[in-house]
């Protein structure tokens, strides 16, 4: 997300590097460059228009500390407007009610309503420790009903069932019931979605509103959908008095306009990204956060944060105490490390989040996915026990044979073993000498070859 926008505003304030100061001139020139990235990025014309006014004005004006070049003063600027624009700070699920909270979910077909119950589902019972329940108004599609009760068992959530028979507010208000009678903390609502705005839909939603009282009504939109996904979101906080905005799909959404859009247009904050289709990629929207991710800044705190909560500890503590007895790092753990990467959300999804990700050219990033991590996997998994172990006895004829068992070609079964061993090394040199050695022995780089 916001690849395009972090590129051109990146090489837009690069541009005064060499200027003494911040002048008429150079904000001008530099204003005009930052007024397209934002129209490219189909953000809103009104919502860019008050950026660059309050950017300018700023820029004008006193603000600009002897200490800082004049790029470093645009860059504070434009972060402090960004955050601004977003919402000051990350809002939460208002949850702290009589239970059970209940969370109404709103959004037009197609937009990820089912799947982002699910997600949510899964996020409250893993980060908040919230027993949850779900269910489906959607008695228009079946398969939207049968989707999320599948979902539901994969998340770990109660799923509440509901028919194409039944009428949505009767379903609303049974499900009510049983999770009051459960005593369970959290009930989530799906409710149905059509491809386009109307009335019977829109009066259907408020019927189901009325009758449960939900502490939290969440509108969920495509990304990339773009200022529209603002747009929409108007229309349905006029009918509904929407608390947040889940944004969906923004893995596959270069541009951003929707998440610059939204707060200023309708007021309401984004509470969530949607950020892959596995059920565990959802994560709360920090406006200061993302602002860093689009200057090209990276987003540090939230590679924490996901390390704590999807790194498998237990194996990160064998790992250590094996490398700190002088035991071999093989084969085995090194399919472990790729695991818990994926995990994480990948290649894409951990680069996205390093600081000066944005600065490297854009055939180097085009090169980072996790095509290369799967095929490792596989290589890894067509070996016996006693090959992983002692990578040394893997000759000819068992390259071919662990080749055509992961339906790679000799090559890749080469390229592996070689990364693996300087993967080997490098290992060695930190159980040694720990993370000091470990740095002088890559010189700054990752091993040759390294998949990143």
């Amino acid at each position: 997300m916001f690849e395009n926008l972090t590129e051109r505003l990146t090489h837009t304030i690069k541009r005064l590097r060499g200027q003494g100061r911040l002048s008429d001139d150079n904000i001008k020139e530099t204003l005009r460059e930052v007024r397209m990235a934002l129209l490219e990025a189909d953000v809103a014309l009104p919502v860019v228009k008050e950026f660059v006014e309050k950017v300018r004005e700023r820029a004008v004006g006193q603000e600009v500390m002897q200490s800082l070049t004049p790029g470093q003063a645009l860059v504070k600027i434009v972060n402090d407007e960004l955050v601004s624009i977003m919402g000051e700070a990350c809002d939460e699920l208002q949850l702290n009610v009589q239970p059970p909270a209940v969370v109404l979910m709103a959004g037009l077909q197609g937009s990820g309503k089912t799947t982002s119950t699910a997600k949510l589902a899964r996020w409250l019972r893993e980060r908040k420790k919230k027993s949850v329940l779900v269910t489906s108004c959607d008695v228009y599609r079946p398969a939207a009903i049968d989707q999320l009760e599948k979902l539901a068992g994969e998340v770990e959530a109660e799923f509440f069932p509901s028919s194409t028979e039944d009428d949505p507010v009767a379903i609303a208000t049974s499900a009510l019931e049983h999770a009051r009678r459960k005593h369970l903390d959290v009930l989530i609502v799906d409710t149905a979605g059509r491809l386009h705005i109307d009335d019977q839909m829109m009066a259907e939603i408020q019927r189901i509103h009325a009758a449960l009282n939900p502490v939290e009504t969440l509108f969920v939109v495509d990304s990339m959908t773009g200022q529209d996904a603002a747009n929409t979101a108007q229309v349905f906080n006029e009918a509904l008095p929407l608390t947040g905005v889940v944004l969906t799909k923004t893995d596959g959404d270069a541009r951003g306009g929707a998440a610059l859009s939204i707060r200023s247009i309708t007021g309401k904050p984004i509470k969530f990204l949607g950020v892959g289709e596995k059920t565990a990629a959802l994560e709360p929207f920090h406006p200061d956060r993302v602002a860093s991710r689009i200057l090209g800044m990276g987003d540090v705190l939230s590679l924490v944060e996901e390390a704590q909560h999807k790194v498998d500890k237990d194996k990160a503590a064998k790992l250590a105490s094996k490398l700190h007895k002088g035991k071999r790092f093989d084969l085995g753990d090194f399919h472990d490390q790729l695991e818990q990467m994926l995990g994480m959300g990948g290649l894409g999804s951990l680069m996205d989040k390093l600081p000066g990700v944005g600065q490297l050219p854009q055939a180097v990033r085009d090169q980072v996915n996790d095509r290369e991590m799967h095929r490792m996997l596989a290589i890894i998994r067509s070996m016996t026990p006693q090959e992983r172990q002692f990578p040394d006895i893997i000759k000819g004829s068992r390259r071919k044979r662990i080749a055509a068992g992961s339906g790679t070609q000799v090559q890749d079964v080469n390229r592996l073993l070689k990364q693996f061993m300087q993967m080997q090394k490098m290992m060695k040199k930190m159980s040694k000498g720990g993370m000091k050695n470990m740095m002088r022995g890559l010189k700054g780089r990752m091993p040759q070859g390294f998949p990143f």
